[in-house]
């Protein structure tokens, strides 16, 4: 495991953790929303066992990335692509989790000849749709997304999540459970607090959570890239039980994309699916062997 921080253009610098050895297939791990660079190691272990060498990316504001306020999904595929530049990575996969889905998607539409494929897990739509459709909305975090200005949204972050991240509630603001059965069991396993004792996503407050909210939120939703310029294989995965992200909005993405498929599982909520990332990153990059032959 090695933490680099290199200098990007607006005077900020990009925080990244590579995990594996070169001889490995690359991941960027493009993180739900708040999260950061950090894997818990037994994730980071299935993917080396598979054969893939995990790269974790903290977006702006989170762990050590400058803030970027103002920034589309579109803006942050620079970031993707310096990580890639500075590696020397001819070629990469990418997984995107919940909120990262976008940036994933955004960066494979933009890096067609270097991505083969794509896995999305647990993985928010556009927001634009979303918010229209009943049984898509994510109305958690209408909060952020109803904020008048940049300055409200990172209010309501405070208000959630305490200055420093010190306060993660589990309830929504209007006090119902945000975590399913198989969410809550991941939770009391200890092990995704035990990766990151030092909470990374906010070791420089909220504000980049806040920005995360309004550049996927359904003022702008997808406007800034364009999904159907994605070629190669794409394969979602979405637990029945999500009660954060909304299967529908899996269903959504993968009506969009060509060349894609949707697994979805009734024993996975929204976090515990994440240990079908692996089988799926495998297969997909079966597909993609096929597709080059």
């Amino acid at each position: 495991m090695t933490h680099h921080q290199i200098p990007v253009p607006l005077e900020r610098m990009l925080s990244f953790e590579d995990y594996g050895s070169p001889a490995l297939d690359p991941v960027l791990i493009c993180h739900g929303g708040p999260g950061s660079r950090i894997m818990q190691p037994l994730q980071v272990q299935a993917m080396q066992r598979a054969g893939f060498r995990p790269i974790g990316i903290d977006r702006p504001g989170y762990g050590g990335t400058s803030p970027w306020p103002g920034r589309s999904i579109s803006d942050w595929t620079r970031d993707g692509l310096a990580v890639a530049e500075y590696l020397n990575l001819e070629s990469f996969y990418v997984a995107g989790i919940s909120t990262g889905a976008s940036y994933a998607l955004a960066l494979a539409s933009v890096a067609r000849e270097q991505i083969p494929g794509v896995v999305i897990s647990c993985g928010m739509s556009d927001q634009s749709w979303a918010a229209e459709v009943e049984d898509a909305r994510m109305d958690l975090a209408d909060e952020y997304w109803n904020a008048e200005n940049r300055a409200a949204a990172i209010a309501a972050a405070i208000r959630q999540f305490g200055r420093h991240g010190e306060a993660q509630a589990e309830q929504g603001p209007d006090g119902r459970e945000i975590f399913s059965p198989p969410d809550r069991a991941v939770l009391l396993e200890g092990t995704r607090q035990a990766a990151d004792p030092d909470n990374t996503p906010f070791l420089q407050g909220v504000e980049g959570y806040a920005d995360d909210r309004i550049a996927d939120g359904p003022r702008e939703g997808w406007q800034s890239f364009d999904v159907a310029k994605i070629r190669c294989p794409v394969i979602l995965v979405h637990g029945e039980q999500d009660w954060i992200v909304p299967i529908a909005q899996a269903r959504h993405t993968v009506e969009l994309l060509d060349n894609s498929e949707l697994r979805t599982y009734h024993q996975h909520g929204h976090l515990s699916v994440g240990q079908e990332i692996v089988s799926a990153l495998v297969d997909v990059r079966t597909r993609a062997g096929k597709e080059e032959a």
